[in-house]
């Protein structure tokens, strides 16, 4: 049996915390100061991981590297398994052209440009959050804006303040489920806690993007079908992430959202020639006007009403139990480990959700999408070995990552972290949530910000006294204010829209928002810490 040690350098808690931060700084220089591709600093941090764990904390090399494999199993099995199979499902709708029709079918909502931001990039960039995240709702919904006549950079930095509320629930729940098992914490609690975070940051994007839009005018004259789409959203993410399901929270939040703007009378009033003309200073895709069946309409819209579907029947408790029937836990090969206190860890057995997962859930509603479109099963099977080819470097990117993840949790890395970073006391609450915004700022993903610093926020949490769940879902929560700023999605921004070369441009516009915004959820982790909001919390 390999025991923790949490002071293995010269007996020295500040000394053993500086050599454990290694492997997360070689990442942070990679990936920020370097530039350098995101799987390969995660290949570059996972080697400085095994090398810290076998040589300063002298972990077995059988135990790190049956350690970093089991990373890499979870990050394949059910991570990026949620993630190919909802790409997949997206990636068939674009095969088969409903994906214009449902775009012809947004765009024809509204005729005012602000309104139409709240639905494509609010609304349906959340939709594309929820099915396959990873940059594809910034370069999509920026795409769409600009089809509908918006400015490049304006188009741009609406869809990149868009994408704030829904990531952590983003790729059916992949940044929640990861974070509970780095920490492991019950999903249901961690989910809980961010489900009474991000909602707040709801009620305000949608009246920052019509300031982005129009300004002043566009507040006033739109803040009332803003107001109701920022409370319908927020309602819907806050009902399904505790008492529904994780994996549900964005879609019923968009859903919501987008039947507000609907039901809004202000929402449907035209907008002025005045407005139209000031804010739609790009060129209008003629194909918008084209008139699409009402069955093809209704097609469209089907594999997100599959999806809620078959993720709703999941949930009753009897067929529940009967998918939870299938998981299968096992004794994880040449892994013995115990924490300082000398209690075996979670990660000594291994749990292999085959049914239950998300990931198998989408793929069950993407067999279903593709027999409602007519795609032939060869054509649907092409679409999705072609999503894996997509895919290849963000596989190896995200089980580069967990591995690292993982090796530093079970050596006893990140527990050290944890315990210096617990000095900082009742300061806590508030730099917990910027250590996930700064994770995503650099890596580009919830996802990979909560495997990296999720144990690490439990460990500081629980030696200061605070709930280890809500500085776990701190991390997420303010994860998702730094993705506005990533390098990855500025690239992915400027790239959808013709900007290429002009990332620095749009940093600009973008971050006083995002510190901003970080701002409000800081102090939000700070009140949710004391009395003052501690009522919210479960």
């Amino acid at each position: 049996m390999y025991v923790q040690e949490l002071e293995p350098v010269a007996g020295s808690l500040g000394l053993s915390a500086l050599v454990a931060a290694l492997p997360l700084v070689i990442v942070l220089v990679l990936l920020g100061g370097l530039r350098t591709k995101a799987h390969l600093a995660g290949l570059t941090g996972l080697s400085g991981a095994v090398l810290v764990a076998c040589l300063a904390y002298r972990m077995p090399l059988d135990q790190t590297l049956s350690g970093a494999v089991q990373g890499a199993a979870f990050g394949l099995f059910p991570i990026m398994w949620i993630v190919v199979n909802a790409l997949w499902v997206y990636r068939m709708t674009v095969r088969t052209r409903h994906f214009d029709v449902l775009r012809r079918s947004f765009g024809r909502l509204s005729d005012d440009p602000r309104i139409q931001a709240l639905v494509v990039a609010f609304c349906f960039g959340a939709l594309l959050e929820a099915l396959a995240g990873f940059g594809a709702p910034v370069a999509i919904s920026a795409v769409m804006l600009v089809a509908l006549g918006f400015d490049p950079v304006r188009a741009a930095v609406v869809a990149l303040v868009a994408n704030t509320a829904p990531v952590a629930f983003g790729a059916m729940g992949t940044p929640v489920v990861t974070l509970a098992q780095v920490t492991g914490l019950p999903l249901d609690s961690v989910a809980s806690v961010v489900g009474r975070q991000t909602p707040l940051l709801a009620l305000v994007v949608p009246l920052v993007l019509v300031w982005l839009v129009d300004g002043r005018r566009g507040l006033r004259d739109t803040w009332i079908p803003a107001v109701a789409c920022g409370v319908a959203f927020a309602v819907a993410q806050f009902a399904a992430s505790n008492y529904v399901s994780a994996q549900l929270a964005d879609i019923a939040a968009a859903l919501a959202g987008a039947g507000a703007l609907v039901a809004v009378p202000h929402a449907r009033v035209p907008a002025s020639e005045a407005v139209r003309t000031s804010v739609l200073t790009g060129a209008r895709s003629g194909e918008l006007d084209e008139e699409d069946p009402r069955r093809e309409v209704v097609r469209a819209y089907a594999p997100y009403g599959l999806i809620v579907l078959i993720f709703s029947v999941a949930q009753i408790p009897v067929v529940k139990d009967r998918l939870a029937g299938a998981t299968r836990t096992f004794d994880w090969p040449l892994l013995d480990v115990a924490a300082p206190n000398g209690e075996p860890v979670g990660a000594n057995a291994f749990t292999w959700p085959v049914v239950s997962t998300g990931g198998t859930l989408v793929l069950f509603a993407g067999v279903a999408t593709a027999a409602v479109l007519g795609l032939r099963a060869r054509t649907a099977a092409g679409e999705w070995l072609a999503t894996v080819r997509e895919l290849r470097f963000a596989i190896l990117t995200v089980t580069s990552v967990l591995a690292l993840a993982y090796v530093m949790n079970l050596s006893g890395q990140a527990a050290t972290i944890g315990y210096a970073v617990a000095a900082a006391g009742a300061g806590l609450a508030f730099l917990s949530p910027v250590l996930g915004w700064f994770g995503v700022a650099v890596t580009g993903s919830d996802t990979s910000a909560n495997a990296l610093f999720g144990a690490l926020q439990v460990t500081a949490a629980r030696e200061s006294g605070l709930s280890p769940d809500l500085l776990a879902a701190a991390n997420s929560s303010g994860g998702v204010l730094g993705k506005m700023i990533s390098p990855q999605n500025l690239a992915i921004a400027c790239a959808a829209v013709g900007l290429a070369g002009r990332e620095g441009d749009l940093l600009r516009k973008v971050l006083p928002w995002s510190l901003g915004l970080l701002l409000v959820m800081c102090l939000i982790v700070v009140g949710q810490s004391t009395f003052v909001f501690g009522w919210m919390l479960p």
